[in-house]
């Protein structure tokens, strides 16, 4: 009976089908079971990214993070972003899920994972999908420091911009 090592458990019937989801979440981000859905019998490669939320960025203490987005127009650019990947790289599944509301330090806020025959297209894929993900979802964060201020940043907006140049962008 086929197994994986890390989880010891037997694996599903071969499947012929690639698979892709992109997924904009409220909840919190479960790895291992995310990890688990990308298991399939002629995938020989899984490569797995977790973004976290930090206590800092460009030399600010951070205490916590908001992200918004607007859903359905994120899931569609995010779609495109993984169909882009299965037919760049020769991958078996791939999966997004980027989370939206607070979020504390350490906290998973976007994971990224890519199974494939080989682990150079994992590889490749999941790079190609977490760094499309940030430059083109329509993704909005914004950072809380120490100092009681806070700011929304984005792939267009550098970091420490504040909510009243944010609302003047129309962002």
């Amino acid at each position: 009976m086929p197994t994986r090592s890390c989880s010891f458990r037997p694996l599903p019937a071969a499947d012929a089908v690639t698979h892709v989801q992109f997924e904009i979440s409220a909840d919190a981000i479960d790895p291992v079971e995310l990890k688990a859905e990308l298991e399939a019998d002629r995938a020989g490669a899984c490569v797995c990214f977790e973004g976290w939320v930090r206590n800092h960025n460009d030399g600010e203490a951070v205490t916590a993070l908001e992200y918004e987005s607007h859903p359905s127009t994120a899931v569609k650019e995010g779609r495109k972003i993984l169909g882009e990947a299965l037919q760049r790289f020769e991958i078996v599944t791939a999966r997004c899920v980027h989370r939206v509301g607070k979020l504390d330090i350490g906290d998973c806020a976007v994971w990224v994972g890519v199974s494939a025959e080989h682990r150079g297209a994992a590889f490749e894929a999941c790079r190609y999908i977490i760094d499309e993900t940030k430059q083109r979802v329509p993704i909005w964060k914004k950072e809380h420091y120490t100092s009681g201020v806070s700011g929304w940043v984005n792939c267009a907006t550098p970091a420490g911009t504040t909510d009243q140049s944010r609302e003047a962008s129309g962002s």
